[in-house]
């Protein structure tokens, strides 16, 4: 975390454009924003470790925005409140709700620096906290897998340890080529850097491009400010990249040339950057029927493929379903502070013998609705309306109070238009025709925890 990263929220641009000559003069990569609202879509799409926010500004306050991210990102952001008064009184208030540090506008930017500093440390901090936290929830959920299939592929990994070779992972959608990426990369000498995932399939062609080699200020409509790729931001560490059949020829070319040639250049210049990532990359689609049907290079292929990992389905590996659905039923009671003390017979049953087309992300999704519309802390397939769809069944439903039946089509409404969306609310809100704010308090009112 050397050249940590900060986000500057201020409505006037001169104040603006000082702090990031202040910040970038002491090393730090800092991102604009020139309000509470533009800060949230940033820091959406983007990690920012700490958001230097002025108190006052136009539209919602700092105030407000120390809330939000306190509320979605909690400890994983730190913020430094900035006001242009001698007052402390906001400031003061600003710390009570969760600020680490004010700064005042007229005083030596030195104090500024300092506190800064101060948020570095505790974010790193956080992190190693985080690090620890993930590798015990990953070890739980991949080591117990008691299918043969798993345990050879675990046995791989584990020969993996001391190699930086790239790794591709192919498997039907929803296996779990991400927790297995993840896995990957804390059994390697990576582990204490960054693990980077960037989903190809989600964005068009030219914001991937942007996404992956960052820009220069002015490189095109619409940069207003410098941006850090992928590339670059995984320096160290293990970028993975998901969906990788989807990437169009031009992005495939250039991904083969940093593969080759190990540095990049920022859309907007032709300074040469040195990159130093492992790659691990996945998709669900039939890479050697895509290089005969010329949509895949071939070049590429052997470049991304040093390793090939096939992950079994979901329905392959029953003798894990029981071990998998009491780890979701407990990861989402406490996520959601909801005690469940019992299954019921039936709903058991039918998690147990079911096929799951989707795989571990529809037992997830079936686990998680299941505990959302849990009473009385049992888990009952009666709240879940789509169990009769899901298994290709009738299912009578019993009646409901019109209100409860419209909050269960609510809930499953907007969970699978997120998860549809990569849990982006912008996007989703987009794809369901509300506004961003609609759906956000919908969220709030249902309790669905996914910023």
């Amino acid at each position: 975390m050397e050249s940590t990263k900060i986000l500057i929220v201020d409505d006037e641009i001169e104040y603006r454009e000082t702090y990031r000559m202040l910040l970038e003069d002491n090393g730090y990569i800092v991102g604009e924003a020139s309000g509470t609202e533009e800060a949230l879509e940033i820091l959406e799409r983007e990690y920012y470790p700490v958001v230097l926010t002025d108190i006052l500004m136009t539209g919602e306050d700092g105030i407000y925005l120390l809330k939000q991210i306190k509320k979605r990102y909690q400890n994983s952001i730190e913020v430094i409140i900035v006001t242009g008064y001698g007052s402390v009184t906001g400031a003061v208030e600003a710390m009570r709700i969760g600020a680490l540090g004010y700064f005042i506008k007229s005083h030596n930017p030195q104090a500024l620096l300092v506190e800064i500093h101060k948020a570095k440390r505790l974010v790193q901090f956080e992190a190693q906290k985080n690090t620890i936290r993930k590798k015990t929830d990953a070890g739980a959920y991949i080591s117990q897998s008691q299918n043969p299939q798993m345990q050879k592929i675990l046995d791989t990994i584990d020969e993996l340890k001391t190699s930086n070779c790239n790794v591709l992972l192919t498997g039907e959608s929803g296996v779990g080529k991400e927790i297995i990426a993840k896995w990957i990369h804390e059994k390697s000498s990576r582990v204490d850097e960054i693990l980077l995932p960037v989903n190809c399939q989600a964005m068009s062609e030219n914001l991937l491009e942007s996404e992956l080699f960052g820009h220069e200020k002015g490189a095109f409509t619409g940069a207003a400010n410098k941006r850090i790729g992928r590339f670059e931001e995984s320096h160290g560490g293990t970028l993975f990249l998901d969906e990788i059949g989807e990437l169009s020829p031009e992005i495939q070319v250039k991904l083969l040339r940093v593969l080759d040639n190990r540095y990049i250049e920022r859309l907007g210049s032709n300074k040469q950057i040195p990159v130093n990532f492992r790659l691990i990359s996945a998709t669900n689609r039939d890479l050697a029927t895509e290089i005969k049907k010329g949509n895949f290079r071939q070049d590429l292929f052997y470049r991304i493929n040093t390793l090939h990992i096939e992950i079994p389905p979901l329905r392959d590996r029953r003798e894990d379903l029981q071990e998998m659905i009491t780890f979701f039923i407990n990861q989402y009671s406490i996520e959601m502070k909801k005690e469940i003390k019992v299954i019921d017979q039936e709903t058991e049953k039918y998690l147990l013998t079911y096929d799951y087309p989707g795989n571990i992300r529809e037992l997830k999704n079936i686990i998680e609705r299941l505990v959302v519309l849990s009473k009385a802390g049992v888990l009952k397939m009666d709240f879940m309306p789509q169990q009769g769809i899901l298994n290709n069944q009738t299912y009578n439903q019993p009646i409901m109070l019109y209100k409860e039946a419209k909050k269960i089509f609510e809930i499953n409404f907007i969970m699978n238009a997120l998860s549809n969306c990569n849990n982006n609310i912008t996007k989703t809100a987009e794809a369901i025709g509300m506004s961003r704010k609609q759906l956000f308090n919908k969220m709030v009112e249902h309790d669905l925890n996914r910023d």
